[in-house]
């Protein structure tokens, strides 16, 4: 009887020991999911930033888990991270290990990749992450923080088309507004640009120096430091210097361009482009800090017949067609006259223009041309197209007239139609070339647009009509040099019985055209068209 005791003890304790044995193999047996789906889950939701979805993972609630994941996106400054190669690389009963990649992207400094560890457990039946901050990077394990520390290039330069520096300040104001200047970075401007940023690093504020910054800039050597007890050198990302930035600007074509306009009582300002290329070789202001070369929006007045006279050419009538100048006409119900009331009766289409005879342009614009042509004919002359020189210029607007009226007054540069000096250069540039281009300051910067040939003979009927303005027309008092050709132009601004004007000249000569306006200046022979005459001078 003891003895069969004995035997039902010992098969007791052997079932025990049986069970316990199996104890863990049941546990395991009964997780859900792998370590693998777990980890791979965990680090896609970082991937795309989302730690909501990155929390559910984790097997207790994980104080400072936000910050942490902070170190790299606000205290470096990373665009995104990406986790790749996710492995598990060691299970030991209810703990794991999971490894990957991680490559953070820095803004204005390059990517950063490193390995990185993640512990995982078994809670509840599920495999968990069991986070601590080593999970972000594995110097984080000692309760530091990630920081970078940059060096920069030396600045690249902006030059003239010779390679001449501009960005000293020493070459005239007008430079000194397409260049720009620099300022120290705010915290909004460190937003903007990347964490390679400093508030107090000098960056460009605004013109060329703004617009090309990060070329100017280039990119500095970045340190990726943990600090703490334990401080270190993680990471060195090696910079770059900065590109030269050559502009188009002739520094001779410019200085004449500011000496014409320097002494002038008005606000006045002067494009010179070169028609060949469309490129920008000169552009002045002698008042205030407004670029109006570049964003003013006048009226461009007579100096808009060209675009109406190429129209006419393209519709059948020639430089020698016979037309009518009378005092006054009526178009669409809507009155015109011309400048001092003039009238020169019959005469040449070419001496109609010459002596820039609205009452000319209005009724034949309405009977030959129309809305939609006349809209056509300006738009590929440049208006209504986007302008990409390099810095902010306003592009020149020519609504499509609603009415015969409207229509009589568009042909001779009033109603709606509003330009900047730019814009009218690029228009001389177009019949002194035969295509219109667009304009730009810095040559290999793309272009939105494409060249606009204009129609087949009318740019050299143009260019005699144009030099008839100078010879015996609007401009012949001016003295302006052999070989010009232009047009003048006096357009009326604002409201009441007696109306303000502003004075045009627009011309070319060689492979140079121009356009100047004086705000406010009056008659466009009597003011502008004598401040070309000084720059052509100037030029020799």
């Amino acid at each position: 009887m003891p003895r069969g005791r004995t035997v039902a003890i010992g098969s007791a304790v052997a079932v025990l020991v049986a069970a316990g044995a199996a104890g863990g193999a049941y546990y395991v047996l009964h997780t859900r999911g792998t370590p693998q789906e777990t980890a791979s889950r965990f680090t896609a939701a970082w991937s795309r930033g989302d730690t909501a979805a990155m929390k559910t993972e984790l097997a207790a609630p994980a104080p400072g888990f936000d910050a942490a994941y902070a170190e790299l996106t606000r205290n470096l400054g990373a665009s995104s991270v990406a986790v790749t190669g996710v492995r598990v690389t060691t299970t030991a009963g209810d703990r794991a290990t999971a490894s990957y990649t991680v490559t953070a992207r820095l803004k204005n400094v390059g990517d950063w990749t490193y390995q990185g560890r993640l512990p995982l457990r078994v809670k509840d039946h599920y495999w968990k992450v069991d986070w601590t901050p080593a999970a972000v990077h594995p110097a984080l394990a000692g309760g530091g923080h990630l920081s970078i520390k940059t060096t920069w290039p030396q600045r690249a330069a902006i030059t003239d088309a010779n390679g001449d520096r501009i960005d000293g300040g020493d070459v005239g104001g007008s430079v000194q507004q397409l260049v720009g200047y620099l300022a120290k970075a705010t915290a909004k401007d460190v937003k903007k640009l990347g964490a390679a940023y400093r508030p107090g690093d000098a960056i460009g504020a605004a013109g060329l120096q703004a617009a090309f910054q990060k070329r100017l800039a280039g990119t500095p050597t970045t340190r990726i430091q943990v600090t703490g007890a334990h401080p270190a050198v993680l990471h060195t990302i090696d910079g770059e210097a900065g590109e030269e930035l050559r502009t188009t600007l002739d520094l001779r074509v410019q200085r004449s361009a500011a000496d014409a306009v320097r002494d002038v009582e008005k606000p006045a300002s002067l494009v010179a482009i070169r028609p060949s290329s469309g490129e920008i070789l000169a552009v002045v202001n002698n008042k205030g800090g407004f670029n109006r070369a570049l964003d003013g929006n006048y009226a461009p007045g007579s100096t808009f017949k060209t675009i109406t006279a190429a129209g006419l050419l393209a519709e059948g009538l020639t430089p020698q067609s016979k037309v009518t100048c009378p005092k006054q006409v009526k178009v669409g119900g809507l009155d015109i006259r011309n400048s001092d009331h003039e009238a020169f009766g019959s005469l040449s289409f070419l001496d109609s223009y010459a002596h820039s005879c609205n009452t000319t342009f209005a009724p034949l614009a309405a009977d030959k041309l129309g809305a939609q042509k006349l809209y056509d004919l300006a738009t590929a002359f440049g208006f209504n197209l986007p302008l990409n020189i390099g810095v902010p210029a306003t592009q020149g607007s020519m609504p499509k007239a609603t009415s015969d009226a409207e229509l009589g007054a568009e042909a001779f540069g009033q109603a709606r139609i509003t330009a900047s000096p730019l814009v009218m250069a690029t228009v001389a540039a177009a019949v002194a070339d035969g295509s219109w281009r667009p304009p730009t300051l810095v040559p290999d910067l793309k272009q939105k647009t494409s060249p606009k040939s204009l129609p087949d003979g009318v740019a050299e009927q143009l260019r005699a009509m144009m030099r008839a303005v100078v010879t015996k027309g609007t401009a012949h008092a001016a003295g302006l040099p052999a070989g010009t050709a232009g047009k003048t132009g006096t357009a009326e601004f604002g409201t009441g019985p007696k109306l303000d004007t502003h004075a045009w000249f627009i011309g070319f000569r060689g492979d140079l055209a121009f356009a100047v306006v004086v705000e406010g200046g009056g008659m466009g022979g009597d003011v502008a068209a004598p401040i070309a005459t000084a720059f052509l001078k100037g030029l020799g």
